[in-house]
């Protein structure tokens, strides 16, 4: 390909601005969607070094004027879908990951509506004058490329990455850029004296792989390279289904993890009987105070997606994460995710031994008996509201800094 016609389109501050959109008098000004814990910020705010996931209480110390409202979460999902509906007037070729941000290939598009450069333009047009919101656009032959343009052209811009240019493009931008390289791994590279993205190129893949592990130094290798053959999958479904809770800083007691892991494991078993994707790989994130993460998972003989059994594993897990960590007694953020999701089929029963795992099988009696609870769960909330019935451990002991509502805009679509 020697044209860039990938489109990375990404909403400017999204949940902010649309607060800013529904209430006009807070144009201009810091503001926060949240309160215990920042959930969006404005750019205003942002220059205040605020952003999302710092406590409301540190927010304001930085800023003092500003100004906490509460999230229209409708709202977010209308607006998120109409502009991913102004890109599908110009290419039936888009990739959603997430409320905000879309992927676009315009090839063969041109005769039609122009070129990328000015489908862009009028997209970004479209979606100021029709929905009132600022978007940013980046565009290259590469998808990874097209993401990182995007970051560049913020806020409220456009740029196009020249084909001749890609490397000198990349190469003097900031290591951080890189799909993949978050606050520890940015680290662990300025420790090697890594900080741009052409450095990181420069740098022998065994070398990179050794500091990083074989997986991600390899991909990172590769990205620095722009070495990226992913096309934009229109009909993308996700392998895995998982969900996430920041912590703060918190005890590493079980007064604190088990009622955060069955909420998890509600939300996500949910979501994958919804979807009639049961999986058979359960994976635990615990992180402690230092950022330092460790995963734990478990692979099971038949798929699953009732909530109790879900929640049992990942405390399982969990404990044996804390176990072998016995010197760690803060953690800040848990994480359960299902992968080898499967497509629903008749269910094999399992003859009554009674064992002390049934409530893991799902053809065993007493597996049988949690996935009709579950589904009568379901069928109530359907009905009356999320709110209207749930599993006690879910809610005992259980403040929720961050609202579900938030959360599910967040969580990929099944």
């Amino acid at each position: 390909m020697d044209t860039a016609t990938i489109l990375h389109a990404d909403l400017d501050a999204f949940y902010a601005s649309v607060e800013q959109l529904l209430d006009p008098s807070l144009l201009g000004k810091a503001i926060a969607v949240g309160g215990g814990v920042v959930l969006a910020a404005s750019y205003e705010a942002k220059a205040f070094g605020i952003y999302g996931g710092m406590p409301g209480r540190r927010a304001r110390e930085l800023c003092p004027h500003l100004i906490f409202v509460g999230g229209h979460f409708e709202d977010y999902r209308r607006l998120g879908d109409a502009a991913i509906d102004v890109l599908r007037c110009y290419t039936p070729s888009v990739e959603r990951i997430s409320i905000d941000e879309a992927f676009a290939d315009v090839a063969g598009c041109e005769r039609l509506f122009g070129s990328p450069r000015a489908i862009a333009e009028t997209v970004r047009a479209r979606v100021r004058a029709e929905l009132g919101l600022p978007i940013s656009i980046g565009i290259a032959r590469t998808k990874h490329l097209a993401k990182i343009a995007s970051q560049v052209a913020k806020p409220d811009g456009l740029v196009v990455v020249d084909p001749k240019a890609e490397l000198a493009f990349l190469h003097a931008l900031p290591v951080e850029h890189l799909w993949g390289v978050g606050p520890v791994t940015k680290a662990r590279l300025a420790e090697a004296g890594v900080s741009t993205i052409g450095e990181l190129a420069l740098r022998a893949p065994a070398a990179v792989q050794r500091l990083l592990g074989r997986a991600a130094g390899a991909k990172l290798t590769a990205l620095a390279w722009n070495r990226d053959p992913r096309d934009v999958e229109t009909r993308r479904r996700a392998h895995s289904a998982g969900a996430q809770s920041a912590l703060g800083r918190r005890a590493a007691s079980e007064a604190v993890f088990l009622p955060v892991l069955h909420h998890l494991a509600d939300r996500i078993a949910r979501r994958l009987r919804e979807k009639e994707r049961p999986g058979r790989t359960v994976t635990v994130r615990v992180r402690f105070a230092d950022m330092r993460a460790v995963t734990r998972a478990r692979t099971l003989p038949a798929p699953i997606s009732a909530t109790t059994a879900l929640a049992e594993i990942a405390v399982e897990l969990v404990r044996g994460v804390l176990r072998d960590h016995p010197v760690e007694r803060t953690i800040s953020l848990l994480a359960i995710s299902v992968s080898q999701l499967s497509e629903a089929c008749a269910l094999q029963l399992e003859l009554p031994f009674g064992l002390a795992d049934d409530g893991l099988l799902p053809g065993a009696r007493k597996g049988l008996a949690r996935l009709k609870a579950d589904k009568a769960l379901d069928a109530i909330r359907a009905r009356f509201g999320d709110g209207a019935a749930g599993y006690a451990r879910t809610a005992t002991g259980l403040t929720r800094a961050v609202p579900d509502a938030f959360r599910s805009l967040a969580e990929k679509e099944l």
